[in-house]
């Protein structure tokens, strides 16, 4: 889906793409995000946001406006809308972990 076009927090229109710096709340715990503090922050460069069929799917939800899946997990598969090859030190972790994780 795409953000809204008039999306306001506190009166004032979010810019559209979302573009900067913004945490993620993760529902559970997975692998690939081993030893990664709760509080990182990753790089964000989107519009769009992926909207699962499944609740179950959503692994880490972020805030822009309103609330959006930013991370899905559905068995083997790992989807991330932030650039974690872009987010320092926490992206980094995630990249290592994710060539560590037996899919599993």
């Amino acid at each position: 889906k795409r953000f809204p076009d008039n999306l306001t927090v506190a009166g004032s229109v979010l810019k559209i793409p979302h573009m900067g710096w913004n945490s993620v709340m993760l529902k559970h715990n997975h692998p690939v995000f081993a030893g990664i503090d709760p509080a990182a922050e990753y790089y964000f460069v989107h519009s769009y946001y992926p909207s699962p069929e499944s609740e179950s799917a959503v692994l880490g939800t972020t805030d822009y406006g309103m609330t959006f899946c930013s991370v899905l997990a559905v068995r083997n598969l790992i989807a991330m809308q932030f650039h974690p090859e872009k987010s320092g030190r926490p992206g980094l972790q995630i990249l290592k972990n994710f060539c560590a994780w037996g899919g599993k």
